[in-house]
């Protein structure tokens, strides 16, 4: 393999072009040189329709990003690992939580990393926030996190499908932060689940959490919201409130601004992805994964009206 990181982007849907084209682009040591997808062809790229076809006629790649819808990520993440190629998941990184443990052992066999990229952890005031949280005694934590499905997520009949998350899609971004932030490992009490009577995925949840010492924390996730999303994280501590907003990229510490940032958090997570290549190692937490499948153990399902796109 050579010095550059050269990677194939496998589905090239809204993320793939939005976020993961400019980031590779903005990252010493990567280079995009291939693209997969049965429809969309990017100019200027060799394109290729499926991942077999990349693997047997395309250029040399050294690592696949997988922006796949997440019901076929195992199978190619295990064919593109069997090929020698380093993967990096978007988030999430599987259907379940199961059949991302050959894919870990499969990695190390290869000696190739897999990187589950839970890409909110790289918003600029993440590890403010944590480090902010280190010293402080919390006692109630709240998360809103609502955004447009046809804004955000337009066509995407995928996510409405089984396994394709429906509402935990973004509302696993919150989960993948609060994991990061918050000291103590994390359970689900219960949970109220909202699918459309059309649909085989939520559009809405709520979920009560805690961990060992007690602490609440209440989240609200919905694909309803209209106009501008919401994507906020409130801590209460002994010493005033602790607010992450705007998915990670502001942090104020009662009235005081700490962070106030551009989202750069793909750029960092293409970082990170070439460092661990570099070093030969993977980084697959399945924390955030967990917590939604629990979720959906202990939800109370409720069926509303009918969604349509």
């Amino acid at each position: 393999m050579s010095d550059l990181l050269r990677i194939a982007i496998v589905g090239f849907g809204e993320i793939a072009h939005r976020q993961h084209v400019p980031a590779i682009a903005k990252t010493s040591g990567a280079a995009l040189v291939a693209v997969v997808d049965p429809k969309k062809m990017p100019p200027g790229l060799p394109h290729f329709r499926d991942l077999q076809e990349l693997l047997r006629d395309g250029p040399d790649v050294d690592a696949v990003a997988l922006c796949t819808p997440p019901q076929v990520r195992h199978a190619q993440a295990a064919a593109a690992l069997a090929a020698g190629k380093h993967v990096l998941l978007e988030k999430p990184p599987g259907a379940t939580v199961a059949e991302l443990t050959p894919l870990i052992a499969a990695a190390r066999q290869a000696g190739r990393t897999l990187f589950a990229s839970w890409h909110s952890r790289f918003a600029p005031a993440i590890g403010a926030a944590r480090q902010l949280l280190a010293g402080r005694t919390i006692s109630k934590v709240s998360i809103i996190w609502k955004e447009d499905v046809r804004v955000w997520h337009p066509g995407q009949a995928w996510i409405f499908e089984a396994g394709g998350f429906g509402v935990f899609d973004p509302g696993i971004n919150a989960l993948s932060i609060l994991t990061e932030i918050l000291p103590r490992p994390l359970f689900v009490r219960s949970a109220v689940l909202d699918f459309p009577s059309n649909r085989a995925a939520p559009i809405a949840a709520e979920i009560e959490l805690a961990d060992a010492s007690g602490l609440a924390i209440h989240a609200e996730f919905d694909f309803r919201q209209t106009g501008s999303p919401s994507w906020d994280i409130l801590c209460e501590t002994e010493a005033g409130p602790v607010k992450l907003s705007k998915g990670g990229r502001q942090l104020r510490d009662g009235n005081t601004p700490v962070v106030d940032a551009t989202d750069e958090e793909y750029p960092a997570l293409y970082r990170r992805f070439v460092t661990l290549t570099a070093e030969g190692k993977s980084d697959v937490d399945l924390t955030p994964l967990q917590l939604v499948a629990d979720s959906f153990m202990l939800g109370r399902r409720r069926l509303v009206e009918a969604f349509e796109d």
